[in-house]
């Protein structure tokens, strides 16, 4: 197989294809085969009908088949010899079967070259989490002004699921650390990826961009179903919320790509958790400082 590149703009790359006859004369038999035993042609029994009966008949479909059949399979074997990773499906164009050979152009974007370094022994603040009374005591009086009481009593508790007052303001202290803690790791997770994204330089792939947003809009849009907005008003916010989400976006695939270049480098397997997988090896290695 012949394959010949080009590079395009935005990171994409055209691949130019030609597959030998011998292969296209293997494959236009094994289709024949197949087509030879089910077809039905008048005065012949099924599989009995000879190759030139079946090409008069048959040829479009044939033809049809061996090309759903080979372009896949040589646009991945393409991929494989040139050794280039594909973020997206390929556009095929310009398909050519000519003296049982066949041509075939294919673009699709390329993986950026990302070139992450330096990502370990980032410094990051430990900061120490605590809650004060005045915290608990706010939380206790929006839960009090939440259900139109006058005192904060035993009943007041028990209303809320609690056997006592001291047993309810413990809960909500604990209920305040932890989200300060959650806060506060999802802060210092937004430092640790600012700090590399900041050492690598590359334009995020636009198909995978595109795709994030989709996803970020259909998230807006469903926030706005549940708060009552109508179709309509919905519809109307479409252009307004692709501006605004187009930038974050863009973030969370540099993000995700650079990752994915450091899980690469560290031999951290693929999995369904790969990102927070990443984020936890970041973390472990980062260079803590005490507040």
């Amino acid at each position: 197989m012949k394959v010949e590149t080009k590079k395009l703009e935005s990171n994409k790359i055209q691949l130019d294809v030609q597959v030998p006859a011998e292969t296209v004369k293997q494959k236009f038999n094994e289709v024949y085969e197949r087509i030879g035993k089910e077809a039905k042609i008048p005065g012949f029994r099924p599989g009995k009908a000879p190759r030139d009966v079946l090409e008069r008949h048959h040829s479009h479909l044939a033809k049809e088949e061996v090309l759903k059949d080979i372009i896949p399979q040589a646009y991945k074997d393409s991929l494989e010899k040139e050794k280039i990773e594909a973020i997206d499906l390929p556009q095929i164009s310009e398909v050519k079967l000519e003296s049982s050979v066949l041509s075939f152009k294919a673009t699709v974007e390329m993986r950026p070259e990302i070139g992450v370094k330096d990502y370990k022994k980032i410094k990051l603040t430990h900061k120490k989490v605590t809650v004060s009374a005045e915290e608990v005591d706010k939380t206790v009086e929006n839960l009090k002004q939440a259900h139109k009481l006058e005192t904060v009593d035993e009943k007041f508790a028990k209303r809320l699921g609690y056997k006592t007052i001291e047993e309810m303001r413990s809960s909500i202290e604990k209920q305040l650390f932890v989200q300060k803690e959650n806060n506060l790791r999802y802060q210092l997770q937004e430092d640790l990826i600012k700090q590399i994204l900041s050492k690598v330089n590359f334009k995020a792939p636009q198909s995978l961009v595109e795709r994030q947003l989709e996803e970020l809009v259909y998230q807006a849009k469903s926030q706005l179903i549940k708060r009552g907005a109508t179709k309509e008003q919905i519809n109307s916010q479409d252009d307004k919320l692709r501006k605004e989400l187009r930038a974050d976006a863009e973030n969370q695939v540099r993000t995700y790509l650079v990752l994915e270049e450091i899980a690469k480098k560290e031999n951290i397997k693929e999995s369904d958790h790969l990102t927070q997988e990443v984020m936890e090896f970041l973390l472990a290695e980062a260079n803590w400082v005490e507040e």
